[in-house]
């Protein structure tokens, strides 16, 4: 029963972001746009953002391939490739990506690598990945102060920027610290064991550049896919906007208060793309358009998770702890 009112609760704020985004949305200035680019125009920048949303899942299984080794699950490319292209099928339908971490850990586990190290694979390739999105929007902090003119715009980038930033450090840094406790205290113990396992696969001179490559290829490929949506709709925004503005509204969407981050996606992206002084509807258009290439490319992974050997099995309906 509480499972299914934290579900309801979800889809409630997906649905009342959803209409906070859409209410002012001059869908006659949206028909006007799109009359000016024909179907064929639309539809082949909406298939390449189709085809580069995949080609980044295949840069993200390469990465957790890369983490999965140390944390004792090893993973063969093309392995860990179907792992994440059925986990955006299961994204779609649960909140943020909880769903398809969860079905990620399930089949790591039915490779035999056992419920500890899988969590531990999907939990450390998830924070590096935060990390990392976190790094590129900080880099890229003094060209986002130049575009984005309001104060109040300001202060939501640092804040956004500062919160993802300092958790990840200080997930880093849990690894450093002497406390014994740390090891031992039932609910840190196996945080402080991914932290120590994300510190070696980063810092280590073999593996630590490849993981950091895939992880700005994998950042820099969602800018790509807002990229070809914007073309779709030919929105007066430059490659360079849109590098800037798409890092911080994607920290704001991994927050786990929505179904696949609808709602939040948009609301974050209309007010952003106000802030920078682009057209508001633009950036819902782009939000919902992002979204649904992010379906379609569900939808291929839901193909891949009917036809895999895995499905044999029942999916259990609760994961358990991890010893």
């Amino acid at each position: 029963m509480r499972g299914f009112l934290v579900l309801a609760a979800r889809i409630l704020v997906s649905g009342a972001l959803l209409y906070l985004a859409l209410r002012g949305v001059n869908f006659a200035a949206i028909q006007s746009r799109l009359s000016e680019s024909s179907p064929a125009w639309i539809l082949g920048w909406m298939g390449l953002s189709v085809l580069v949303n995949i080609v980044q899942i295949f840069f993200g299984a390469l990465r957790w391939r890369e983490i999965s080794g140390p944390c004792g699950a090893p993973l063969r490319a093309t392995q860990a490739f179907k792992f994440n292209m059925i986990g955006t099928f299961f994204n779609q339908t649960l909140p943020s990506t909880i769903g398809g971490d969860a079905l990620r850990l399930w089949l790591v586990n039915r490779t035999g690598a056992g419920w500890r190290a899988a969590t531990y694979s999907v939990l450390v390739d998830r924070a590096i990945g935060l990390i990392a999105l976190a790094m590129v929007v900080v880099v890229s902090l003094p060209w986002s102060y130049q575009l984005i003119g309001d104060s109040r715009g300001r202060l939501a980038l640092v804040l956004i920027d500062l919160a993802a930033i300092s958790g990840g450090l200080g997930f880093l840094l849990l690894g450093h610290l002497p406390w014994k406790w740390l090891r031992t205290w039932w609910p840190t113990r196996h945080i402080h064991a991914c932290s120590l396992i994300a510190n070696r696969t980063l810092f280590d001179r073999h593996s630590g550049p490849r993981i950091a490559i895939l992880s700005l290829c994998v950042h820099v490929l969602t800018v790509v896919i807002a990229w070809c949506v914007v073309r779709a709709i030919s929105a007066p925004a430059d490659f360079s906007q849109v590098f800037l503005l798409i890092p911080p509204i994607m920290l704001v969407t991994m927050l786990p208060i929505s179904i696949a981050g609808w709602g939040v996606r948009e609301a974050t992206m209309m007010v952003a793309f106000g802030y920078a002084g682009l057209v508001q509807t633009d950036g819902t258009m782009v939000s919902l358009l992002y979204g649904a290439s992010s379906f379609v490319v569900g939808a291929i992974g839901g193909l891949v998770w009917i036809l895999s050997a895995e499905k044999a099995a029942k999916t259990p309906d609760a994961l358990p702890e991890t010893g």
